[in-house]
């Protein structure tokens, strides 16, 4: 008997221990997740107010990132001890300020995660568009060329026919006694002469544009180097110079031989090219998914920890309030296990207390001191649930009655 009561103790004792152990842990977990509420905000607060600080001054965006952080915690936690029945307009306006301040951070929160992880993108979608607009630009004048030497061309080879024909005496401009008759005569030295000045600015014709094939070339070069250049500055003023040298070289020959040409394309500045991204409509025609799940994440995550935080009543109850509440509590007749495990309890008199004009002023004033302070959670106009502050004071009154009702038991054993 001694030994099975030794080992019951024992089993006992070991019992309690992970019984406090476990409770210690929940009860470190519940504390951890105050500071994880807090930073949480802090981090969502930051990119909140980065992206209203683009908008309004800095104290200003400071201020409304510190409201709407704030609302974001409260209202979770406020949803968390409401039931919609209970009062459905402070439910709802709690719920439509969560999802208002919600909204708004991560809209702009959604900008500075947009900013870090399309920065690379838009640089090389502005270097893209510049090699479009320059590829464009020396299409047209390889067509420009083409449609000068062509012309030149032609009209070195009509002179060249008119020499043929002076020479062999069936020009039609040659008088008649000179018709016919081979040879070397004024009208031949006429187009020859036109011919070698023609063949000579063909020439350098020729000569100009490989000069200005040698700018293209270099134009291009420094293009390519503008991705892996170490200062993009001096790099992309190089680019520049290279595009003003093939540009005005062009804009020569095109006036010289009546030619049009498309506009030049409108370079970035160095400025433009590098200029941090700015919050636009822009971003969100360009919509990132992967942005705007990690703005909304933080969020989410500051709203269920909030709404998941247990938190302690304002202030403790004296010994005094525990021993009325206590016995008020005791006074209700009708209690049930609701879906959220919480203990229920109906706080409307009954049919038979209706009939004998019961007056339950005394047990209604403890349930408005219990969910004033946090103990209770009303559930509809009937109906309140015992919040998880309260089970440690009711389960520490029914221990002290039953060690009192142990003492008077052993006290009238031994009379």
């Amino acid at each position: 008997m001694a030994q099975s009561k030794f080992q019951k103790q024992k089993s006992s004792s070991v019992g309690l221990i992970i019984n406090r152990v476990q409770s210690l842990f929940v009860g470190i977990l519940k504390i951890w997740t105050i500071p994880i509420v807090l930073m949480l905000s802090v981090a969502s607060g930051f990119t909140t107010y980065y992206g209203l600080s683009h908008f309004i001054t800095d104290w200003i965006a400071l201020v409304i990132t510190v409201a709407i952080q704030s609302i974001i915690v409260i209202c979770s936690l406020e949803i968390a001890g409401i039931h919609w029945k209970a009062n459905r307009f402070r439910y709802f306006t709690a719920l439509l300020s969560l999802l208002v301040a919600l909204s708004a951070s991560v809209s702009f929160s959604y900008f500075k995660f947009y900013e870090i992880s399309q920065q690379d993108s838009i640089h090389i979608n502005r270097l893209n568009e510049i090699r479009i607009n320059v590829r464009t630009y020396l299409n047209d004048t390889i067509q420009l060329k083409a449609t000068i030497l062509r012309q030149q061309r032609d009209e070195l080879e009509k002179v060249a026919l008119e020499v043929s024909k002076a020479y062999l005496g069936t020009h039609p401009e040659m008088a008649k006694n000179y018709k016919d008759q081979i040879g070397e005569g004024p009208i031949w030295q006429h187009y020859h002469n036109l011919h070698e000045a023609k063949k000579q600015r063909y020439q350098q014709l020729e000569q100009e544009f490989k000069t200005l094939e040698t700018h293209v070339f270099e134009l291009q070069q420094s293009l390519t180097l503008l991705d892996t250049a170490t200062d993009l500055e001096k790099a992309y003023f190089n680019f520049r110079n290279n595009f003003q040298k093939v540009q005005g070289h062009i804009n020569q020959l095109s006036s010289r031989f009546g030619q049009s040409l498309s506009s030049p394309p409108l370079l970035l500045s160095y400025k433009e090219l590098t200029r941090e991204v700015t919050p636009s409509l822009a971003m969100w025609q360009s919509f990132s998914l992967f942005a705007f799940i990690c703005a909304a994440m933080v969020d989410f995550f500051t709203t269920l920890l909030s709404y998941r935080l247990e938190f302690s009543a304002p202030g403790p109850l004296t010994k005094e309030e525990e021993e009325l509440i206590f016995e008020c509590i005791l006074q209700f007749t009708e209690f049930r296990i609701n879906k959220n495990d919480e203990l229920e309890m109906v706080i409307e008199k009954t049919d038979l207390e209706k009939a004998r004009r019961y007056s339950d002023w005394s047990r209604m004033f403890a349930v408005g001191l219990l969910l004033n302070r946090g103990f209770l959670r009303k559930i509809d106009e009937r109906t309140v649930e015992f919040a998880p502050n309260i089970y440690p004071i009711i389960a520490e009154k029914i221990g002290e009655k039953l060690m009192q009702r142990k003492e008077m038991r052993g006290n009238h054993g031994a009379k």
